[in-house]
Order: C-alpha cells, then sequence, then structure tokens
C-alpha cells in the first residue's frame, strides 16, 4: 500500500491511496484521508485523555461531492477522536480521467471502498454473509468506531452497516438520502422502468433538473467564521449527469430501507426542518433542503433500526454542517449532545462487552 502524504487541505490532514484494482474504464482506487492530532505532547499530559480517545470515525460523502469539510473533522478530533474521511472510487481525490463520474451499479461495490478503509484505519471486517448478528456478538478490539454519512454517503453507511451488523458502534447520518424526492409509490412505479433501462443500457443518462440552486444557496448562506473552499472540479455547481445503472443502484437502495433495516447500533439522524423546491431562486432555498423531501426522510429513518435519533433543524440546507450560521451552531451542538449522550451509555456498559 501508499504512504501516507500530504493532502489538498493543508498541513493538518494527509491522504492515502487505496488500490481498488481495474474495471471497464482502468484503475480505479479510493482514497482516505485523516485529520492529524493537534493537541500538543504537554497539553496531553495535562488534560489527560479526551472522551472519545478510544472512537475512530469514518466519514463518507454525498453525490457530486467529496470531503472538504475541516470544521467537521475538528469537532471529533478535539474530542480525542481519530478522524477519517473516505472519497470512494470516481469521487473528487479518487477521480481518474477518462471515468464516469460516480458510477457504480449497485452500493455494494462500495463494500471494496469502505473495507480498503478500514483495513488502513486498522479495522477487520468480515465478510458480509446474510447471517444476522447482535450486539454481543461484536468482534474484540479497543476502539469504537462511528459512522458518518452525508447524503448518498448516508443510505450507503446505513445499508453497509445492516450487512455488517456488530462492526460500527454508531451510526451520524447528515441529511441521508434514505428515500426519492416523489412519494414512495411513485418510486415503485417507476424502479422497474429504471431497473429495465439499467440492465439495457447503464450509461443512458436520466432526465434530471439542476439549475445550480443549491450551490448558490450554499454561497449565500456562508460562514465567515468557518469558511469553505470546495474544489469545483470535484464539486461542481451543477451536478454530475445521473446515469440508469446508478439510479436503479439508488433505487434498490431506497427499497431496501422501506422494507425495514436491522442496525444494531444507536443512529442519529440530521435533517433540516424544511425543505423548498427548487424552480425558482428565493431566499427560503438558503434556509431549507432543496435537494431532498426531509419529512420523507424522517418516516425512512424510523425504520433504520430499533434506537433512532432524529433533530429537525430550522434553517439548516441539505448539508447541515455548511448552513447559514445559526444553523450550524445548533447543528453542532446537538451533535454534540447526541455524541455525549451515546458515549456516556457506551462508556458505562463497555466493561461488561465482549470487545
Amino acid at each position: 500500500m501508499a504512504d501516507w502524504m500530504p493532502d489538498v487541505l493543508g498541513d493538518e490532514f494527509e491522504q492515502l491511496t487505496l488500490p481498488l484494482g481495474q474495471d471497464d474504464e482502468g484503475e480505479v482506487v479510493a482514497t482516505l484521508v485523516r485529520a492529524l492530532p493537534q493537541r500538543s505532547f504537554w497539553k496531553r499530559l495535562l488534560e489527560g485523555p479526551l472522551p472519545l480517545a478510544d472512537v475512530d470515525v469514518l466519514y463518507v460523502h454525498g453525490w457530486s461531492d467529496y470531503f472538504f469539510q475541516k470544521r467537521l473533522a475538528r469537532f471529533w478530533t478535539s474530542r480525542g477522536a481519530h478522524f477519517y474521511a473516505l472519497d470512494l472510487r470516481k469521487y473528487g481525490r479518487s477521480l481518474r480521467e477518462g471515468q464516469t463520474h460516480g458510477f457504480v451499479t449497485s452500493l455494494t461495490t462500495y463494500d471494496e471502498d469502505i473495507a480498503a478503509a478500514l483495513a488502513a484505519i486498522g479495522i477487520e471486517v468480515p465478510p458480509s454473509d446474510g447471517v444476522e448478528t447482535t450486539g454481543d456478538a461484536r468482534p474484540a478490539r479497543a476502539r469504537r468506531l462511528v459512522l458518518l454519512g452525508h447524503s448518498t454517503g448516508g443510505l450507503t453507511l446505513s445499508l453497509w452497516a445492516d450487512r455488517h451488523r456488530g462492526v460500527a458502534d454508531a451510526l451520524v447520518l447528515n441529511s441521508p438520502w434514505l428515500e426519492l424526492q416523489v412519494p414512495r409509490f411513485a418510486r415503485e412505479t417507476i424502479a422497474p422502468f429504471v431497473g429495465l433501462q439499467a440492465r439495457r443500457r447503464p450509461l443512458d443518462r436520466a432526465p434530471q433538473i439542476d439549475l445550480g440552486f443549491y450551490t448558490r444557496a450554499q454561497a449565500e448562506a456562508a460562514d465567515p467564521l468557518d469558511p469553505v473552499e470546495p474544489d469545483r472540479h470535484w464539486r461542481p455547481e451543477v451536478s454530475w449527469d445521473v446515469h440508469a445503472g446508478w439510479l436503479h443502484a439508488i433505487l434498490t437502495g431506497h427499497a431496501t430501507v422501506d422494507a425495514g433495516l436491522a442496525i444494531d447500533a444507536p443512529v442519529c439522524v440530521l435533517l433540516s426542518a424544511r425543505s423548498t423546491l427548487p424552480t425558482a431562486w428565493s431566499d427560503e432555498l438558503t434556509r431549507t433542503d432543496s435537494v431532498l423531501t426531509v419529512d420523507n426522510i424522517a418516516r425512512a429513518a424510523l425504520k433504520l433500526g430499533s434506537s433512532v435519533t432524529i433533530e429537525r433543524i430550522p434553517g439548516a440546507l441539505h448539508d447541515i454542517f455548511l448552513s447559514r450560521h445559526d444553523a450550524r451552531e445548533d447543528a453542532y451542538r446537538r451533535l454534540d449532545r447526541w455524541v455525549a449522550g451515546w458515549n456516556a451509555v457506551e462508556t458505562r456498559e463497555i466493561k461488561g462487552r465482549p470487545r
């Protein structure tokens, strides 16, 4: 495996290329980014261990996206966690010339990306064989794992955690794309047609309308106290083309969630309080989710497992942590509260759990 190298985000971050073999578009890789500890030796000595010192966090981005949110990493590292972010194959740092942006025909393909990332972190993942496990069957290890996913990444990690029960200790989902933006019956109506097209011509472009309003909303909601500068080659102003094979993979994922998952770890779902249909520009788009229908997502989230917390945040965008200052601070306060509560419960129970 290659060595860790300096990352585009600066001295605080490093990246590692994860080779994943070849497909019909050439070399396939994923890229793991890690945030380096910022506490000095003397500060560690004086302050002692932080509350999440035994936690690894793995972040997975959404569609037309990659990892660039420095403050999100610092939220976790400031509490002692080791933070990692994964640019999946054909996204961001992992995109190679001639590849179709983000294209896969099954979300289970990302099992390889996630397994490679966790192996680099030091977590061995047994293959998914469809056999259900329980929380008492967690593999023995010294560190806990938190999965953190945004939008499509939230869908991918939810499905992964359900197939690999006993590996993750918690999930935090930032506006996870758990259901289509249309009513359930509409998804069920179009799914067979998309499936047929995906089998015959998977690279056909699916109809979509993106007027760039979400990118504009993020720019207008920018927080000067928490600046972000996404690379527009990796995170374009207008969404990448959606292909039939990829859309079929997403619809299959939605149907799986709708049938009910059994994630055996606590789940925290962060959502905007409202959605706005982006048919014309308005200031409302800077204070609502203009990508997903948040009420649909809230209902679908209840099917993830037996322990699900839903936080609805007024004024938040689709990416909760890119919202206006007040909504962003609200989101971090809520996340801090949930993580502190989860950690307190885990700390009390951990002595009685085989690890």
